[in-house]
C-alpha cells in the first residue's frame, strides 16, 4: 500500500469521471461540455505552470561525514551527480560540531546560543518539549509548508532524542511536514523504530527490508512517485551513515580492506600547545588504538557506499520524471570527524578543522557545473538559502544565517568574513569505572582512557575567511580562559597555536568580534567582521553571566 497518495491524480480521475457522466447525459448540451472541458484543462495547466515556476528542493544530510580526512572519497556517484553538476563549497562549517546542536542550527537557521540546544541529551534541549514549543514551529520546513505552499517530506534521523517518551514519543510529528518518517532517537542500521506520520513502524535485521539507508531511499522514491504535481516539494533525507555502529550493507562489507585512516601531519602527534583536554591524549597511540581507528575508518567508508546508491536513485528518478532540471539538490553533513588527529582516537566535538568543516555540494537551476567556491558558509545558512529559493523573505524570520544563493552573492563585498562556532562540553559527575584515575568531569574516554570531552571543553570560536586573512580564534571557558589561534594559510593542520606570539591588537579585535557574534541575533549575525577600535581587551568578558555546569568540578580539572 503506497504511503503517499497523489492529490492531482485524484483530481484528474474525478474530473474525468464527471465529464464522462455529463457526456452520457442527453440533457447536457455539447457546448456546455466543451466549455467545462476547456476550463478544467486551463485550470490544470495554470496550476502546473505556477508549480513549475518554483523549484523543488532536496536536502541530503549525512551523519558525521567529514571532508578534511577524506570523507567524500567513497562517494563517487554523489560527487559526479551533485558536485560536478553544480558547485562545491570548500569553506563550509557547522555552528557546533555535535549532532543535535548542529541539526537544530540547520532547522532553525540559528546559532546554538539562540536555539539553546547545547548537547545530545533531553536535558540539553535536544528535541525537548521546550524545543518543540519555542523553535520547532518556526523551523524552515514549517515556513515552507505554511507560507510558501510546498509539500514537505522528511525521512531519517531528526534529532537524537526524537521519539523519547518525555518528548511526545513517536506520535509527535514536528510541524511543517506533510509526510513524516522519523527515526526514533540516534542512528542505527537495523532493529530500529520509525515514526510514519506519527505511527510506530518497527524494523528488524533483514537486509532486504530493514537496512535503514535503503529503506530511506525506497521511501523517498515512493514520495516522488505519489506526491502532488500541483505543488513544488521539499524533501529532506537524513541518513544514518557514516555514524556508528558503522554497519555496512552485505555487498559492501569487504570494500576498502586495505584502506587506513590518513596519516596527515597532525596524525598521532601531541598537541603540546593546546587545551588541556588535547594535551591529555597519549602520544604515540597504542598499536591497539591505531588498529581500532583504522578499522572504524574502513567501516565508515563502507556505510557510505549505500548513501552513494541513495543519491543515484533519487537523482535518476528525478531525471526520469522530468523534474531534475527544476530541482535544487543539497548534500552536506551535520559535523566532521577525526581518527587519530592530535592522538585523539575518534570522535567530533573539537574546534579543529576536521570536526567543524563539512562537505557542501549544491546543484540546481541556473547553477553552472564544475564550480568551486571559497565563500564562507555555515549550516545556519541552509534554512535561509532554501527559503530564498522558495521565494520566502528571510528578513521576516529571526534566523542568524543568510542565503548564499544566487551565485552573484559570492563576490559581494557585503558578504560576511567570519562565522561563529560554539560548543558546551559534557562530563560525567562520577569517575568512569574503566578509568578511575581520571576522576569526574570527563567523558567519551575510549579507547585507552583517552577522553574526547569534559565539562570545561566549552569554547567559542571565530572562523575567519577573507581576502587578507584565513584564521581561527578560540576561547575556552575555563580557569585560564585558554586561547587558541591558528593561521590557516601557513598552518592548515593547526600544528602551532600562535596565541602567545601574535600581537595584542589582533587579540583585542578577535576577542571583540567573538563577543559580538556570541551576543548576536538575526540580522546582527550576518554582517561582515567590523571591529570597534575603542574596545578594550578583557578575555574574561566573553563568558560573563554564563554559568557552566562544570564550575562545581573545576577543582578536579587539570
Amino acid at each position: 500500500i503506497p504511503l503517499f497518495r497523489s492529490a492531482d491524480a485524484g483530481f484528474r480521475t474525478g474530473a474525468r469521471t464527471l465529464l464522462k457522466k455529463m457526456a452520457s447525459n442527453r440533457f447536457c448540451p455539447p457546448t456546455l461540455l466543451s466549455f467545462l472541458l476547456i476550463c478544467v484543462t486551463l485550470w490544470s495547466s495554470g496550476v502546473s505552470a505556477k508549480s513549475a515556476q518554483r523549484p523543488n528542493i532536496v536536502l541530503i544530510l549525512t551523519d558525521d561525514l567529514d571532508i578534511v580526512i577524506g570523507g567524500l572519497s567513497p562517494l563517487n556517484k554523489a560527487k559526479k551527480l551533485i558536485g560536478e553538476e553544480g558547485i562545491s563549497f570548500t569553506n563550509a562549517f557547522v555552528a557546533s560540531p555535535l549532532c543535535c546542536p548542529s541539526r537544530a542550527s540547520i532547522l532553525t537557521g540559528k546559532y546554538p546560543h539562540n536555539h539553546h540546544v547545547i548537547n545530545n541529551t533531553l536535558e540539553g534541549n535536544c528535541s525537548s518539549k521546550a524545543w518543540q514549543k519555542s523553535e520547532e514551529a518556526n523551523a524552515f520546513p514549517a515556513l515552507l509548508r505554511a507560507h510558501a505552499g510546498y509539500q514537505t517530506f522528511f525521512a531519517g534521523k531528526y534529532l537524537n532524542q526524537y521519539g523519547h517518551s518525555e518528548a511526545g514519543g513517536v506520535e509527535h510529528v514536528p510541524p511543517g511536514w506533510s509526510h513524516w518518517i522519523g527515526l526514533e532517537k540516534n542512528s542505527k542500521y537495523y532493529n530500529y523504530t520509525l515514526s510514519v506520520n506519527g505511527k510506530a513502524q518497527k524494523h528488524g535485521a533483514d537486509y532486504s527490508k530493514d537496512y535503514l539507508t535503503d529503506v530511506l531511499a525506497n521511501m523517498s522514491l515512493d514520495f516522488l512517485q505519489y506526491k502532488s504535481s500541483f505543488q513544488p516539494f521539499f524533501m529532506m533525507v537524513s541518513t544514518p551513515a557514516p555514524h556508528s555502529p558503522w554497519t555496512a550493507a552485505p555487498q559492501y562489507q569487504n570494500s576498502f580492506n586495505a584502506t587506513k585512516a590518513p596519516r596527515d601531519p597532525n596524525f598521532n602527534v601531541h598537541g603540546k600547545d593546546k587545551h588541556w583536554l588535547i594535551r591529555q591524549a597519549k602520544t604515540p597511540m597504542s598499536n591497539s588504538s591505531v588498529q581500532f581507528l583504522d578499522d572504524a575508518f574502513r567501516k565508515r567508508w563502507r556505510t557510505l557506499l549505500s548513501v552513494d546508491d541513495l543519491v543515484e536513485k533519487i537523482v535518476k528518478t528525478l531525471e526520469v520524471r522530468g523534474e531534475l532540471d527544476n530541482t535544487y539538490i543539497f548534500f552536506t553533513s551535520d559535523n566532521g570527524y577525526h581518527t587519530g588527529q592530535f592522538s585523539l582516537p575518534m570522535d567530533k566535538r573539537q574546534l579543529y578543522e576536521f570536526d567543524i568543516r563539512v562537505p557542501l555540494m549544491v546543484r540546481g537551476p541556473n547553477i553552472k557545473p564544475n564550480q568551486t567556491s571559497q565563500m564562507l558558509v555555515a549550516n545556519v545558512d541552509l534554512g535561509p538559502t532554501i527559503l530564498d529559493i522558495a521565494g520566502y523573505n528571510v528578513n521576516k524570520t529571526q534566523m542568524d544565517g543568510t542565503s548564499f544563493l544566487p551565485e552573484g552573492k559570492m563576490n559581494s563585498s557585503s558578504w560576511r568574513t567570519d562565522i561563529l562556532v560554539e560548543y558546551e562540553g559534557e562530563g560525567n559527575n562520577v569517575s568512569d569505572p574503566a578509568c578511575p584515575l581520571l576522576g569526574p568531569g570527563v567523558s567519551e574516554c575510549f579507547p585507552d582512557c583517552v577522553c574526547e570531552d569534559s565539562y570545561n571543553n566549552t569554547y567559542a570560536c571565530v572562523r575567519t575567511v577573507a581576502a587578507s586573512a584565513n584564521l581561527q580564534y578560540c576561547e575556552f571557558d575555563d580557569n585560564q580562559v585558554f586561547v587558541e589561534v591558528y593561521n590557516m594559510t601557513a598552518d592548515p593542520y593547526q600544528l602551532t597555536n600562535i596565541a602567545d606570539s601574535i600581537g595584542q591588537d589582533f587579540l583585542e579585535k578577535m576577542n571583540h568580534r567573538l563577543m559580538m557574534l556570541q551576543s548576536c541575533s538575526g540580522q546582527s549575525c550576518r554582517t561582515p567582521g567590523v571591529y570597534d577600535p575603542r574596545y578594550k581587551f578583557d578575555p574574561r568578558q566573553m563568558f560573563t553571566g554564563r554559568s557552566w555546569r562544570f564550575n562545581r568540578l573545576r577543582q578536579t580539572m587539570k
